[in-house]
């Protein structure tokens, strides 16, 4: 399925003459929006704790920032990239109609040379304080994620934040790398556990906001498919995600602490993800589907299941 929408201009839309009278601080705001800070936080939750396990420890501070700087700058870049090429969808969807090229804040030129200067910046900071594995990875992160996700999949199919999400996975194994210079099992199967996890954090959300995709011609699962179709989908993933997040224990690369959190953790969104689906099975009998319950939920899932994984090295 090939969607093209129309790009239109909301009434509160600058002009290019208005935009420039827009105080210098507000423009500045506007270009940090780009960069969707509270998305990059959960992917710096999950590369940092990854720097623990790797080290067994604690891993060198200067590195550590390092990662997150390089981290930051090369999230930032591709999600710059994102709004741009998606600005004529943003314009149609509630959700995304504040977004700075919507409203007129950053000029589309301005964000394309924004989101390119950000990929370079990061790639080479990676490549020469960190090491160029980081840096391949990381910037291999970015053209996913922007080619692939946003070009190709998200217009086309409702598989698209199935594999879309590789993207979003990858900064495991850059927190691995950047303190081994190398990869193990241990970030495949956290990148595996990120793999799973993101289609049930996503699909709620999607199904809260589906008239927006609608609207936007946008073929999110919950777009094509019914509530029920969805859950079901949900649960599938959300018992794989929970048995490979097990999978390091008795691989001997966690202790007890993590074994617990996950167990525990897993046991909780499993219960969630099956309450959604009864209810999305009884939605025709007036029962409220509350599935940003999920959505909240899986934010605190991945917090926890990282924290414990920086934590178990110095329970062991």
């Amino acid at each position: 399925m090939c969607v093209t929408a129309v790009e239109s201009r909301p009434a509160g839309a600058l002009t290019n003459s208005s935009r420039g009278q827009r105080p210098f601080g507000a423009r500045i705001k506007a270009f940090v929006a780009l960069t969707k800070p509270r998305i990059i936080e959960l992917l710096l939750i999950t590369t940092v704790p990854v720097m623990f396990l790797a080290e067994q420890g604690v891993p060198d501070l200067w590195l550590v920032l390092i990662t997150c700087v390089g981290g930051y700058l090369s999230a930032g870049g591709a999600n710059a990239l994102n709004m741009w090429y998606d600005r004529d969808i943003d314009a149609l969807m509630e959700r995304t109609s504040q977004r700075p090229l919507v409203t007129g804040m950053v000029s589309p030129n301005e964000c394309l040379a924004f989101g390119i200067a950000l990929a370079v910046i990061s790639t080479l900071l990676f490549g020469f304080a960190v090491n160029w594995l980081s840096a391949w990875l990381s910037l291999g992160a970015l053209l996913f994620y922007v080619v692939v996700y946003t070009m190709i999949l998200k217009r086309r199919t409702a598989q698209n934040i199935v594999w879309g999400g590789i993207a979003g996975c990858l900064p495991v194994l850059i927190g691995w790398s950047s303190v081994t210079n190398s990869m193990s099992w241990a970030p495949v199967i956290l990148f595996g556990v990120m793999f799973f996890w993101t289609p049930p954090h996503y699909w709620p959300l999607s199904m809260k906001v589906k008239d927006d995709y609608a609207r936007a011609g946008v073929p999110m699962l919950p777009v094509l498919a019914s509530n029920k179709v969805v859950a079901k989908q949900i649960v599938a993933y959300s018992w794989v995600m929970v048995a490979v997040s097990l999978l390091l224990q008795p691989l001997g690369y966690t202790g007890w602490f993590y074994t617990a959190v996950a167990l525990l953790a897993g046991g909780f969104w499993l219960w969630e993800a099956h309450g959604l689906q009864s209810r999305a099975k009884a939605e025709v009998s007036g029962v409220k589907l509350k599935e940003m319950r999920l959505f909240h939920w899986s934010i605190t899932y991945v917090s926890l299941v990282f924290v414990a994984i920086a934590v178990d090295p110095f329970l062991r």
